[in-house]
């Protein structure tokens, strides 16, 4: 069964913004994308740079340390199933967002 987080009002980023989130041992970084909210794990899966703090260009944030592109929305690499960040569907119900969060193998 899926597990939801609350995630407290200052750390919703604003439209075009982005916060950094720590639960759980886990670092997730949301965005705020045209009002749309996506999570994925903060970590590059490259060598674990950050990617909170990388070049956001609609959907996609580009890797700080090493260029890498990921979409948000499939946590994939542009052009690739090979190489894949953590992604979290994101739930806002009455106005509070909610990271789901499946169990270890399973898919959502």
């Amino acid at each position: 069964m899926n597990s939801r987080v609350k995630v407290p009002a200052d750390k919703v980023p604003q439209a075009g913004g982005r916060t950094l989130f720590e639960f759980d041992s886990r670092s997730v970084a949301l965005f705020n994308v045209e009002g749309a909210l996506y999570a994925i794990d903060d970590s590059c899966p490259h060598q674990g740079a950050s990617l909170c703090g990388g070049r956001l260009d609609g959907r996609v944030i580009q890797c700080c340390a090493h260029g890498l592109r990921f979409d948000l929305s499939s946590g994939y690499l542009l052009n690739s199933t090979k190489l894949k960040v953590a992604n979290y569907p994101v739930e806002v119900v009455d106005g509070q967002a909610f990271i789901v969060i499946a169990p270890e193998g399973s898919a959502l």
